[in-house]
């Protein structure tokens, strides 16, 4: 089909001249079946003028190193010579292992919606909404002291009745408040996988409606049109110039660029 071959031609497209700032990385699961476990690998890049822009969408498990080193390698093969600033994402993706062997560079930073559902879980029903008041939080708060007092007194709260929560907010510590060494304009796209949530909650939608057994080829065409179209309502990240400061690897401290803070 037409479609096929556009998206056939867009994974072989040269990115020698592109240069992404921000990472938001996923594996998504489609409501229909594909062929064995698999999902559908997505990456959102974010330009240095602020564009959002689909990067990768492909076929693999969503929890496999090897799966998500090959698409990292074939990005870098068509020319994609830095990996991002920063990338974003859920704890449960072999992405992270990946990311460090072809971008050692790049930070990683932990999705916040993803962490709170995994936190919750671990909760009785009753004391969820208390707790999610509790880790909101830690993410809102104005500087990572803040945010760190917070974190403690999440973990001080839970821990004893419930061990498992409380472990699952500390495991990933450090990889939920990297966004604090990044523009404060950013944080509110950076502390979550939000364009990648939003964009599938659509395709999701659309695949609900004709259920059934699909190839995977026709999950990931239809996907890759519906994220075609879904990208031209994305949202410009704020203050884009600040991107071009992160590339040159100026340092932020709680968001504010640290000459600025001298002055």
């Amino acid at each position: 089909t037409v479609w096929q071959q556009e998206y056939e031609r867009w994974q072989k497209r040269d990115l020698s001249g592109k240069r992404y700032v921000y990472f938001w990385v996923d594996g998504v699961y489609c409501n229909v079946r594909m062929d064995d476990k698999q999902c559908l690998l997505v990456i959102v890049g974010a330009t240095v003028e602020g564009e959002k822009e689909l990067v990768a969408i492909e076929g693999g498990f969503r929890e496999s190193e090897l799966s998500w080193s090959q698409l990292l390698i074939d990005l870098k093969s068509r020319g994609l010579a830095n990996g991002p600033q920063l990338a974003v994402g859920d704890g449960a993706l072999g992405f992270w292992k990946a990311i460090g062997k072809v971008f050692p560079m790049s930070k990683c930073q932990r999705c916040w919606v993803h962490k709170t559902a995994n936190v919750l879980n671990n909760l009785p029903k009753s004391l969820q909404s208390k707790a999610k008041s509790h880790l909101h939080q830690i993410w809102q708060a104005e500087n990572r002291e803040e945010a760190e007092r917070y974190f403690k007194s999440f973990v001080n709260a839970y821990e004893a009745k419930y061990p498992k929560a409380a472990q699952c907010l500390q495991k990933d510590h450090s990889s939920l408040l990297i966004f604090y060494d990044f523009p404060a304009e950013h944080w509110r796209h950076i502390r979550t996988t939000n364009p990648i949530e939003s964009t599938f909650a659509t395709v999701r939608l659309r695949t609900n409606k004709v259920r059934g057994c699909f190839s995977a080829n026709t999950v990931l065409t239809m996907a890759f049109k519906l994220c075609e179209c879904a990208q031209k309502r994305w949202i410009r990240l704020h203050r884009p110039e600040r991107l071009a400061e992160v590339i040159k690897g100026l340092k932020f401290v709680n968001g504010i660029e640290e000459n600025r803070i001298a002055a």
